[in-house]
């Protein structure tokens, strides 16, 4: 007869098992000798090591009482509909390998290369991360509603970093994110950038007018910019009272 030491050794398990097993009904308690001790015979071990056998195959511990019990023909059917299902979960955990993979490449995973070399760019040119983060969200859902028109985007984007006024403004725009409604700031940067737009409009070039942005999405984005960032309506409300309307599609107001 052998301690309950003995049978977990026996069947290569641990104590911790052997007691687990015996909550879940899977093996039977022996009765105890005259010192209060388990004995356990040979059946014992044989009933552990398959027990064990079947939960390192994979076996839900709920399924392992109905397979000690099945006979042949029951065993070789539930176990055809075991490995179904293991090899159901392995192609999903391929999947969410596969993901995991896709997340590590960063802004790769949902932006056309064009995005990611303007974001690299911020990055090098040290903008906030803060700004470049809300940039890169703004543009993953532009990306996943237009695809085809990501390069003229990146484009007039690339063009703002490119002029000084806009570029210095752009880097505001990253700190203001921060910004509490009432900051007395404000209505300075409110009048910056009507200042830009109005000399935008005198430009002869490629604008964001030549490609029209889907109404859902221009209220989708500039919800996310108004949920997000605490100025925002405060910003949105001054520039409205100087005659321009919208964040992401603005326009000027016509009487």
């Amino acid at each position: 007869m052998l301690t309950i030491g003995e049978l977990a050794s026996y069947a290569g398990v641990t104590i911790r098992a052997v007691r687990h097993y015996h909550a879940k009904g899977l093996l039977p308690e022996p009765e105890r000798d005259h010192s209060g001790y388990r004995r356990y015979d040979a059946r014992a071990v044989a009933e552990l090591i398959k027990i064990r056998t079947l939960a390192e195959a994979g076996v839900p511990l709920a399924r392992v009482a109905e397979l000690l019990d099945a006979d042949a023909d029951e065993f070789a059917a539930a176990v055809a509909d075991i490995d179904r299902r293991l090899r159901a979960e392995i192609r999903e955990r391929q999947r969410h390998r596969e993901r995991i993979a896709q997340l590590a490449a960063g802004d790769n995973l949902a932006l056309p290369p064009e995005a990611v070399a303007y974001l690299d760019r911020m990055r090098a040119l040290g903008f906030s991360d803060l700004l470049i983060a809300g940039e890169r969200d703004a543009w993953i859902l532009v990306a996943a509603q237009m695809p085809e028109h990501m390069p003229l985007f990146m484009a007039l984007k690339e063009a703002q970093l490119d002029d000084a006024a806009t570029d210095e403004l752009l880097r505001d725009l990253g700190d203001a994110i921060a910004w509490e409604p009432d900051d007395p700031r404000l209505p300075g940067l409110a009048d910056r950038l009507v200042g830009t737009l109005e000399t935008a409009e005198e430009v002869d070039q490629a604008t964001w007018d030549d490609v029209p942005i889907p109404d859902s999405l221009v209220a989708l984005l500039d919800s996310v910019f108004v949920d997000l960032v605490p100025m925002a309506p405060r910003l949105m409300a001054l520039l409205e009272e100087r005659g321009w309307t919208g964040w992401t599609k603005l326009e000027r107001i016509t009487s």
